[in-house]
């Protein structure tokens, strides 16, 4: 996903004091929306699956290339260099696109916390904890997890000693790795849009400040002497500018 398409950070804080409180809301709930929908959306997910099969389509050459070696001969060995080399350019290719996306990531989170950090908007947040594509996210990566750790334990119980099937155990252990690692990947995305949630967009003041702490304002001692019917600086003695009482 390119980076032109996520919206802008939120201005700056002595510049939102100028701005409308209405405008600015709007912008964040406009934004933060956008964000969870490239985070969260369906076009994440099958990137990250896109990801984890060419991960497994260079390790499927690294397990060709280890059966050619173990044939022995002039011709096998030099298929196996072929499939070492496309396993290499395929397994770099998944890594660098991999980094990318780790990269998108974390300027989607970024962004998220000082959106949420720059108002809050109650009716506008409950909205953006998305628990549909939470779930789904939760759901698809618990039976890609499933599914990995079967084939993962039972190629392991598969072959015995002595059979020859080494290249095979690699080859088959190494896919069902891709596989519990992506379910991994997948329920740590859900799991952190989850709390971000919970706690970025309770912690957020009205306005961009933080809630109040419980100090008084000025106001607060008139308002008190006004509901005891003493003025705010009344006292039990009297002060010395004051003439003699009558």
């Amino acid at each position: 996903m390119p980076r032109r398409d996520l919206p802008p950070p939120p201005p700056p804080a002595h510049l939102r004091e100028w701005l409308d409180e209405s405008v600015v809301r709007a912008d964040r709930a406009r934004s933060l929306a956008e964000l969870v929908r490239h985070n969260l959306g369906i076009e994440r997910l099958l990137l990250l699956w896109a990801v984890a099969a060419v991960f497994a389509l260079g390790w499927s050459f690294v397990g060709m290339a280890l059966m050619a070696f173990e044939e022995g001969g002039p011709l096998d060995c030099v298929l196996g260099l072929v499939f070492a080399a496309l396993a290499a350019g395929v397994l770099v290719s998944a890594g660098i696109w991999f980094g990318r996306g780790a990269r998108l990531d974390r300027r989607i989170r970024q962004l998220q916390c000082a959106w949420a950090a720059s108002d809050r908007d109650p009716a506008a947040d409950r909205r953006l904890r998305a628990p549909g594509r939470s779930l789904a996210w939760l759901l698809s990566s618990l039976a890609l997890g499933a599914l990995g750790l079967r084939v993962t334990f039972g190629a392991a119980a598969g072959p015995r000693p002595g059979e020859g099937a080494y290249p095979e155990l690699v080859l088959t252990m190494g896919l069902g790795l891709i596989l519990w690692v992506t379910a991994l990947l997948g329920l740590g995305k859900a799991g952190a849009h989850y709390r971000w949630a919970l706690c970025a967009l309770r912690a957020a003041g009205p306005f961009g400040r933080p809630a109040s702490s419980g100090r008084l304002s000025p106001a607060a001692p008139a308002r008190r002497s006004a509901s005891t019917g003493r003025p705010p600086h009344a006292s039990g003695t009297r002060s010395r500018s004051s003439g003699p009482a009558v």
